[in-house]
C-alpha cells in the first residue's frame, strides 16, 4: 500500500518546508560571513596584501627555511585583489541567489582551502592574527579555525543540497548582475587602494590623540603570572609558591625562580609609536606629540617603494608649511644611505626621522601618505594624490 502522506524529508524532487528553512538559514549565514569578511578586506586591500606577505614569510620559516615564498611578495597585492573579489562575490551571489549552484561549489572550495590554512596557524601560530576580518575584528587563531570548521560544514551541506537552490533571476539578468557586482567590487578596492580606506579600523584613525592612546587607564588589567620559587635541600630541588616558600628555614637554599604568563593584561591601543631624529635630537616623540599647534608627518615606510611623484608633491606641501611655520617631518624605516639616495633622486629638502616600518604601514595605507596632527591629535590624513596644496 502506497503512503501518499508527506514525510519530514520528502522524495528526490522536493524537500520539506523545514529543510527549506534550514537551507535558507545556512545560505544567508554563509552569505553574511563571506560579505562581511570580503567587505572589511576590500576596504583595505593594501592591508590584506601586507598580511599575505606576512604569510609568505611564515611559510619560509616553517617549510622551506629559505626565501622561496618571500620572493613572491610582489604577488601579494594582485593575489589580495583576486581573493577579496572571489570572497565578496561568493557572499553576494549567495545573498541574491545568482548562479547559486555553482556558487555553492566555489564556497566549498574556498572553505576547503581556508580551513587547513587556519588549522596551520592554530597549531604553529606563525602570525598573531589571521587577518580574516582585516582590522575590523581581530579574533584568536583558535577561534578562527573553529569558525572555519563550522562554515565548512555549512558549505558542505549547501553543496550537497545545491539542486534545491533556485536562481532568482533569468539567465541574462544573472550575467548582467554578476558583471555589475564584479566591477563594483574591483572599483571599490581600487578607490581604497589609490586614496585611503573609506573606513579606518586601525588605531591611528582621525580623531585619535596619540599620546592618550599610548596610555592605559588606571583600572587596566596587568599581566598575570604564575611564579614558582625553586629551593634545594639535601640535593633535591622543590618548587614553592609565594604562600608556602621556606622563608625562615635555613636548611633550604634558594636556587632561582620561574614565571609563567597566565593571562595577558590590557595593552594600549598604540604601544609602538616613536620618532627618532638620527642627526640631532634623538627621540623626539614627546616633543612632537606635545607640540602646541599643527604638525605634518609624511609617512614613507620604505623609500625604495615610495612614489617619486608623490614625494615631489609632498615637497610642495613642505614649502607651504615652512611659510606658515608648521612643523614638518618625514618618517621612514629606511637606512640613512637610502635616505640620502632618495634625496638625490627626488630633490626633496624636508627633514627625515626614523620610525619602525611596521608602525608606519599601520598609521596610513599610502607611501607617501600625510598625517596632520594638532596638539597630538590626528585631525586629517591623505594619500599623496589627495594632499591639499592651497
Amino acid at each position: 500500500m502506497i503512503n501518499n502522506n508527506r514525510t519530514l524529508f520528502e522524495d528526490k524532487n522536493n524537500i520539506s518546508a523545514f529543510e527549506k528553512i534550514i537551507l535558507t538559514v545556512l545560505r544567508l549565514a554563509l552569505a553574511a560571513l563571506f560579505i562581511f569578511s570580503g567587505f572589511v578586506k576590500a576596504v583595505d586591500p593594501l592591508g590584506t596584501a601586507y598580511k599575505l606577505a606576512e604569510y609568505f614569510h611564515s611559510f619560509d620559516e616553517t617549510f622551506t627555511h629559505a626565501n622561496v615564498f618571500s620572493h613572491l611578495d610582489f604577488l601579494a597585492l594582485p593575489f589580495a585583489f583576486v581573493m577579496i573579489a572571489i570572497e565578496f562575490l561568493i557572499g553576494l551571489n549567495l545573498l541574491f541567489k545568482i548562479y547559486p549552484r555553482i556558487t555553492s561549489l566555489f564556497a566549498l572550495l574556498f572553505m576547503c582551502v581556508m580551513t587547513p590554512l587556519t588549522f596551520y596557524i592554530f597549531i604553529d601560530n606563525p602570525v598573531t592574527d589571521c587577518g580574516c576580518f582585516g582590522d575590523a575584528l581581530v579574533i584568536s587563531n583558535s577561534a578562527t579555525f573553529w569558525k572555519n570548521v563550522v562554515l565548512l560544514a555549512f558549505a558542505i551541506y549547501l553543496f550537497a543540497r545545491r539542486k534545491y537552490l533556485k536562481p532568482m533571476l533569468m539567465p541574462l539578468a544573472q550575467i548582467i548582475m554578476e558583471l555589475f557586482l564584479l566591477l563594483a567590487v574591483l572599483g571599490f578596492m581600487m578607490w581604497n587602494l589609490t586614496h585611503l580606506p573609506v573606513i579606518d579600523f586601525r588605531p591611528y584613525k582621525i580623531g585619535t590623540n596619540i599620546k592618550q592612546a599610548m596610555t592605559l587607564p588606571e583600572n587596566a588589567q596587568s599581566d598575570v603570572y604564575d611564579t614558582k620559587f625553586i629551593y634545594q635541600k639535601n640535593g633535591v630541588e622543590q618548587e614553592f609558591t609565594l604562600e608556602n616558600y621556606p622563608k625562615n628555614d635555613s636548611t633550604w637554599t634558594f636556587v632561582g625562580q620561574k614565571s609563567t604568563l597566565v593571562s595577558k593584561g590590557d595593552v594600549p591601543k598604540i604601544h609602538d609609536f616613536s620618532i627618532t631624529d638620527p642627526e640631532e635630537f634623538g627621540d623626539i616623540t614627546d616633543y612632537i606629540l606635545s607640540h602646541d599647534g599643527k604638525t605634518y608627518l609624511v609617512i614613507m615606510y620604505d623609500l625604495t617603494k615610495t612614489s617619486k611623484r608623490g614625494a615631489k608633491k609632498v615637497e610642495k606641501l613642505y614649502q607651504i608649511a615652512r611659510k606658515e611655520c608648521i612643523l614638518f617631518y618625514a618618517l621612514s624605516g629606511s637606512a640613512e644611505d637610502e635616505i640620502q639616495q632618495f634625496r638625490q633622486k627626488t630633490g626633496v629638502t624636508f627633514p627625515f626621522c626614523t620610525t619602525d616600518p611596521v608602525t608606519l604601514k599601520t598609521i596610513i595605507r599610502a607611501n607617501p601618505g600625510v598625517v596632520l596632527l594638532e596638539n597630538g591629535t590626528i585631525i586629517n590624513k591623505w594619500a599623496w594624490r589627495d594632499v591639499p596644496l592651497n
